[in-house]
């Protein structure tokens, strides 16, 4: 006999968020366009819940022409336009300009590192987060919550 798999709760009985949780959520995710995707939907959620922008999910793909950074990183009024009289999207100005400046930093970023799946700092609630700030400062994130130099003062 088959037994349910352990979820969090956090996902429901919403058969979309089920999915989700056990097909995507914390899945280990190395492909570029995907990531892109991700950052897009991401940016739409903001303020919203993410079954909200899962439901919109295959209006965004379409209206994102598949989520090619290409494309929308070259999109302007017309684009905007079209985006913010689409029914099945957030129908948003800002999260519409935003997607459009994330695609051309995404492709900046490709540009720079060969792929958008460059390596980021993981934070682990044992240990401080050590980071170069632009300056090539070194600090560190103290997991107490404030930002120190390299000495360690504030």
């Amino acid at each position: 006999m088959a037994r349910e798999p352990v979820r969090c709760e956090w996902p429901g009985t919403d058969p979309l968020m089920v999915a989700y949780h056990d097909e995507e959520w914390g899945v280990p995710l190395h492909d570029d366009r995907k990531l892109f995707e991700f950052l897009i939907l991401e940016g739409a959620q903001a303020g919203l819940s993410w079954s909200t922008i899962l439901k919109k999910r295959p209006s965004y793909r379409k209206a994102f022409e598949g989520f090619d950074p290409k494309k929308i990183s070259k999109y302007g009024a017309v684009d905007t336009r079209r985006l913010l009289a689409d029914a099945g999207i957030v129908r948003n100005r800002l999260k519409a300009a935003a997607a459009v400046t994330n695609a051309q930093a995404f492709l900046e970023t490709k540009k720079e590192f060969g792929t958008f799946d460059v390596p980021r700092p993981t934070i682990s609630l044992d240990s401080d987060l050590r980071n170069y700030n632009a300056g090539g400062s070194r600090y560190v994130q103290r997991n107490e919550g404030g930002i120190r130099n390299r000495e360690g003062s504030p």
